[in-house]
């Protein structure tokens, strides 16, 4: 069936169509000649909410921390110490090993000037990388995508999100990145007869809508052939927990070890808002991403491809250092960031946590701003400049 292109228009099934395309797929518009820059992955984990970190890495010596949380504190008999002050979750078993054998670095004091608290603001500071008291419409991973200079063809697919929607630090000015939760229903969707049949009408049409559309079809429909053909490559033989973010874990590691050209995996791990009754809730969600992070690392060690990988965990913000009335914790500042992987420098505790006594309004002060962190990942690990991507340098750190 041939589809005109003014008819397409008159009849409005322009309008219609973008109303049937998946979220996954809208607003996806991607180069097709980016290039691997090398065969290092970071896999980005968001702790959505602003998960505490007090009570994820432990001053269990400090008398501040239990005085300011006499409900909520984690008992020292059960912390998981790595020197004769501070300690990790017990939650985190799996993470505790792997600290043991070098692969764990944690950054304490992780946060900016300025400090926001609010759940959206902040999390728009950390995904685009802006300062406090400016805007910025696009991501500092879709700002790298933008930056990288095209070597070579390979399917759009350099970063993905495994989400249904696509978070704005994956999006640029010209290039964003693709989100896909579920790798045979976005092929499913893209192979759908009349999406094809559009897709193949892309070099025919000129009007910029209309081409947009084309465009983004094409170029959507090649990506889940390529996703799709490439999870059927390797099935895991590692068992993964039955969360969400144990398959969305399953789905980056088959990826993976199949050799596809995807350099940049992200993924939220939701819940972190602990206002009420704080420990039964995020123990529950730290045991989570530790099963689902040791599954992962198990997997990629199994197939030689755990030294290629970067893990980088982070939140919004932390939690205040006192707790509040509903045995829980209000919103904070500065907060932890783990760095996981077996290509790290400085492996163990990079420094150390911030006063609990000299405080901002309350919450910690920051010791190491955001963008250091995100400046050593790219200048380091993704070898690109970070400046071009943060728009101004900022001083590298040496845990990679």
């Amino acid at each position: 069936m041939t589809i005109s292109r003014r008819k397409f228009i008159q009849t409005g099934t322009l309008a219609s169509a973008s109303l049937m395309i998946p979220s996954f797929l809208k607003g996806f518009e991607y180069r097709t000649d980016i290039p691997v820059p090398s065969n290092k992955i970071l896999v980005v984990v968001q702790l959505s909410g602003g998960n505490d970190g007090l009570n994820t890495v432990i001053p269990f010596r400090n008398d501040i921390y239990y005085s300011q949380r006499q409900k909520i504190s984690i008992n020292t008999d059960a912390v998981l110490k790595f020197n004769d002050e501070i300690g990790l979750n017990p939650a985190l078993k799996g993470l505790r090993r792997l600290y043991d054998d070098g692969r764990v670095s944690i950054l304490n004091g992780v946060g900016y000037p300025q400090p926001n608290r609010s759940h959206f603001r902040s999390m728009e500071i950390w995904q685009t990388g802006s300062s406090a008291n400016e805007n910025i419409d696009t991501g500092w991973i879709g700002r790298y995508l933008d930056n990288t200079k095209p070597e070579r063809n390979i399917h759009s697919t350099i970063a993905l999100e495994i989400d249904d929607a696509l978070s704005l630090a994956l999006k640029g000015e010209e290039t964003n990145a693709i989100a896909i939760r579920d790798i045979n229903q976005f092929y499913k969707a893209t192979s759908n007869s009349f999406f094809k049949n559009l897709a193949s009408h892309s070099e025919e049409h000129n009007e910029k809508l209309a081409g947009y559309l084309y465009k983004t079809l094409r170029e959507s429909t090649a990506a889940a052939d390529y996703v799709y053909e490439k999870s059927k490559i390797y099935s895991s033989a590692q068992t993964y927990p039955d969360t969400p973010l144990g398959k969305r874990m399953k789905t980056i590691g088959s990826l993976i070890v199949s050799n596809a050209d995807t350099r940049i995996y992200y993924v939220s791990h939701d819940g972190f808002d602990t206002h009420v009754n704080q420990n039964e809730r995020q123990n529950k969600l730290l045991g989570q991403l530790d099963d689902a992070l040791i599954a992962l690392h198990t997997d990629l060690k199994t197939n030689n491809r755990a030294d290629d990988v970067l893990i980088m965990v982070f939140s919004e913000f932390g939690r205040r250092v006192a707790q509040n009335a509903s045995n829980g914790t209000d919103h904070g500042t500065a907060n932890n960031m783990l760095f996981i992987g077996g290509g790290l420098k400085k492996p163990g505790l990079y420094n150390n946590i911030p006063s609990l006594t000299d405080l901002d309004e309350g919450d910690l002060k920051y010791q190491i701003d955001f963008r250091q962190t995100y400046a050593t990942v790219l200048d380091k690990w993704l070898q690109t400049n970070s400046k071009n991507i943060l728009y101004k340098k900022f001083e590298l750190l040496d845990f990679i």
